[in-house]
């Protein structure tokens, strides 16, 4: 992998430049609900509801502005993103009239999709892959003359990779190609993106940040702010269960055994790190296609009390997963963007807030983490 000099961080003049957001898995339903999303807010169509960096206390954060941001991405799908978008709002995920509404600001972010893979039949190999991805992505920076792009990988699940593999998982070539084009990198999956040693070391020596792994949304969200309760009420937690139902694109894909546990990892981890061992029970992926972008999770908890009074607490999540991860997308690519911007590099346990598996470093229970958020936005509004 050749390593060209990484952008330097932007003068003075340069601060209300603009940022590229490059997507991976670029014309899936996060992906185009961040797209509109974004474009809805910024058009004043509505509320910027879900996201966390429009609220008041990280205004001083110097965040790039939403009006900034320019997308684009890689993707295997040749669906459009406004196709796309009709779809979700036929399924209720985007509001209806939305995608026509938007239809300029969604073909303008199709255009800069360009090809994923490897697809089947490819024969190029790592370097080779690595090269084009990182290419499409210098020339995406270069034409719109930003300051600056965050690559975020928001594609789907894949199995953890086979021990021995001499090829990386597609995740990492996409990883090693921001790498290349001396971009920041968020992992918004479980895949195993940028966390190989030689990929993390790679990102240190250009002076790249890079963030978590397996954005939190939904059920290991509650869970992050439960388990704590537990611990600091001192009840015993003897056995934690969940069951997921979904449908969509991710349904099919956690349908496979290897692809749900890199999936589950994470939602144990948040227990693990918090009671200080995984308690008894598993959590259950089944795909429903009927439920769409869709999901139900369940959880049960089986806890002692005072004399060891058994209890049960039972939880149920409903919710769109694309609505509620676009706008925490949308908030990592201006955090990861402001601090490649303020000259950090290296892992960012500070976004711990938004991931089920973060950087090492970070708190597990979702109130601290909410405070080392704070803590981080007022710390990159002081480096102005």
């Amino acid at each position: 992998m050749t390593n060209p000099p990484a952008p330097a961080p932007a003068s003075d003049n340069q601060s209300s430049s603009r940022t590229g957001v490059w997507l991976i898995g670029a014309r899936g339903s996060v992906a185009t609900t961040a797209v509109a999303g974004c474009a809805a807010v910024t058009a004043g169509l509505h509320p910027a509801t879900g996201m966390v960096s429009e609220t008041a206390p990280f205004a001083s954060a110097a965040l790039p502005p939403l009006p900034s941001l320019v997308f684009g991405g890689h993707d295997t799908a040749a669906c459009p993103l406004g196709k796309r978008a009709e779809q979700l709002a036929e399924g209720g995920v985007l509001p209806h009239g939305l995608p026509v509404a938007l239809h300029a600001e969604l073909a303008a972010a199709d255009r800069e999709i360009r090809t994923g893979g490897p697809l089947p039949g490819d024969t190029r190999g790592d370097e080779e892959l690595i090269a084009a991805f990182a290419a499409d992505i210098t020339d995406f920076t270069r034409r719109h003359d930003l300051a600056r792009t965050v690559v975020v990988n928001v594609a789907s699940t894949e199995p953890v990779p086979e021990p021995g593999s001499d090829r990386l998982p597609a995740s990492s070539l996409y990883a090693a190609a921001a790498i290349e084009a001396g971009c920041a990198y968020v992992n918004f999956t479980p895949s195993t993106g940028i966390r190989t040693r030689a990929l993390a070391e790679a990102a240190a020596a250009r002076g790249l940040p890079h963030a978590g792994r397996d954005g939190k949304t939904g059920q290991t969200l509650l869970r992050s702010v439960l388990a704590p309760m537990f611990v600091q009420r001192a009840l015993s937690v003897r056995a934690w269960s969940g069951t997921n139902l979904l449908g969509g694109g991710d349904g099919a894909v956690l349908a496979d055994p290897a692809a749900a546990a890199a999936k589950n990892a994470g939602k144990e981890r948040v227990l693990a790190d918090t009671l200080g061992a995984a308690p008894e029970g598993e959590v259950h992926i089944d795909d429903v296609p009927a439920l769409g972008d869709w999901k139900t999770a369940w959880d049960h908890i089986a806890f002692d009390g005072f004399l060891g009074t058994r209890m049960v607490l039972q939880t149920t999540w409903q919710g769109c997963d694309s609505a509620l991860a676009a706008p925490l997308v949308i908030d990592l690519a201006r955090f990861a963007a402001r601090a490649h911007e303020a000259g950090l590099s290296g892992p960012l346990p500070e976004l711990g807030f938004y991931f089920k598996a973060p950087d090492p470093g970070a708190p597990a229970s979702l109130s601290d983490q909410y405070g080392e958020l704070l803590a981080f936005a007022a710390r990159l509004g002081e480096s102005r």
